[in-house]
């Protein structure tokens, strides 16, 4: 396992399947442990992640720690990657940028095969619904509420969940983010 996600992380490395890989300075592959029970998902490298090769290391990454410690996991017992790999100047991606970079998350997902899936705001969210079929709605309806999942080479449960960043922006919804994060710790 542990060689099939260095091999990936190689690839992803040396991507220049589209024109992000210009802009960034380090792509940004996913970190944890390997066994990893939870994988997050967000939609993707911001500056300071681009600086250091490291998911969720800004503001909202500081936020996310927090949250895990309500939940009561920690960073390293979770696997948190993103959908782009390569650093988004405007902090969007486009249809086509996103199905050129979610291979490589799909071969990640499937290589851990975690047990959860935490999907971290609407890109995440609409991806891997749209995915695995199933019903689309704005992620104030979805937040924190599982999907499971079965496939021929695992089972998993999906949970929608707002983006830290979204709460930092927003200030209103950090009770409601909390609340989930909090109610991930009563039903792991």
């Amino acid at each position: 396992m542990i060689d099939e996600l260095a091999e990936l992380k190689s690839q992803v490395e040396s991507c220049q399947k589209c024109k992000l890989c210009k802009t960034r300075k380090n792509p940004v592959f996913g970190e944890g442990s390997e066994n990893a029970k939870i994988m997050l998902i967000g939609l993707g490298p911001g500056y300071h992640e681009n600086r250091e090769g490291r998911p969720f290391i800004g503001a909202a990454g500081k936020f996310l720690n927090k949250l895990l410690a309500l939940a009561g996991l920690k960073r390293e017992h979770v696997y948190i990657t993103n959908i782009m790999k390569c650093y988004l100047p405007t902090n969007k991606a486009t249809d086509d940028e996103i199905k050129t970079c979610t291979p490589y998350l799909d071969k990640q997902i499937e290589i851990i095969k975690p047990k959860r899936l935490l999907l971290l705001g609407n890109v995440a969210t609409k991806y891997l619904l749209t995915k695995f079929r199933l019903q689309l709605a704005p992620i104030g309806q979805l937040h924190g509420k599982p999907f499971s999942i079965s496939t021929l080479f695992f089972q998993t449960q999906i949970i929608p969940m707002y983006h830290p960043a979204a709460a930092l922006r927003n200030p209103g919804l950090k009770d409601v983010v909390k609340n989930d994060w909090k109610n991930l710790a009563v039903v792991r």
